[in-house]
């Protein structure tokens, strides 16, 4: 009886073993199904990157050139002749842009010389002249004297064009423009008179009352290399002196702005006379 009491014991141990099962002979957990493993040794593991379109340039638009400007109507041109043209020519000369004698005729030397002018100030060089041209030139000339369109161009040797008030009194260096001259004048007294030429449009000779800052008798131009003798400086480089090139070419030249004396023997007596201090008065008469 005991026996039995003992394999119906038993019997029951391996029931409830089965039911339940043992720690040894449980089946092996199963992942979720929701769940995916990641494997690093499998190269399809990694996400593949989602294609990107390549950059697109924007598309660039020409912008369309300016329309040229259109011409300027003449009011002096080529084949014109008559006074305005003479005047012209008067006008271009005290820039020294036209050289030699003013005629009635508008040819190619006045092209030339309108055409220079024109680009030098900015202007479009048309080689006729414009209502800008002729307002530009206006602006930095006089009104040309009836010796200027007569081509009676004073030489320096005499001159009766009064003395500005400014060289009355004291040492002076008299310089006028206007007669193309420089009167050394002492109290009033002109001692001597030469002929001057002045610097071209670009350079312009300064005008005004100004003193005798230094002399050099064998100067030479640090800017240039040309010779400058007997120069006596007033102006911020600006000298009257010698010029050899005037003394060869006359007024068909011009200067860097100096006043230029083709007078050799005048200029060094002048040099001898003139003391750093004296002034120096220029303008138009």
């Amino acid at each position: 009886m005991f026996v039995v009491l003992l394999l119906a014991m038993g019997g029951l141990g391996y029931g409830v073993a089965r039911a339940t099962g043992s720690l040894d002979d449980k089946p092996a957990a199963r992942t979720p199904a929701h769940v995916v493993r990641e494997n690093p040794a499998d190269p399809t593991s990694d996400p593949t990157p989602t294609p990107q379109p390549a950059p697109v340039s924007p598309t660039r638009v020409a912008t369309p050139a300016a329309p040229a400007p259109e011409p300027k109507p003449p009011v002096l041109k080529p084949g014109d002749n008559g006074p305005k043209v003479r005047e012209l020519q008067a006008r271009l000369r005290q820039l020294d842009w036209f050289a030699g004698n003013v005629t009635d005729r508008y040819g190619p030397k006045t092209s030339e010389a309108v055409a220079g002018f024109q680009g030098k100030r900015g202007l479009p060089k048309l080689g006729y002249v414009d209502a800008a041209t002729l307002t530009r030139l206006h602006d930095m000339t006089r009104p040309p004297t009836q010796d200027e369109l007569a081509n009676k161009i004073p030489d320096g040797t005499s001159t009766n064009a009064p003395l500005d008030a400014r060289c009355t009194t004291g040492r002076v260096l008299c310089i006028d423009k206007s007669s193309r001259t420089v009167r050394w004048v002492v109290d009033g007294k002109v001692q001597r008179t030469m002929a001057v030429r002045f610097g071209a449009s670009y350079t312009p000779t300064r005008e005004g009352v100004f003193h005798v800052e230094r002399k050099s008798r064998d100067h030479v131009s640090s800017l240039y290399g040309s010779a400058m003798p007997f120069a006596m400086f007033f102006s911020r480089g600006q000298a009257v002196h010698y010029s050899s090139d005037f003394a060869a070419r006359g007024y068909n030249g011009a200067s860097h702005g100096c006043v230029n004396v083709r007078d050799h023997a005048g200029i060094e007596w002048l040099f001898g006379q003139v003391h750093v201090g004296d002034k120096v008065v220029i303008y138009w008469s």
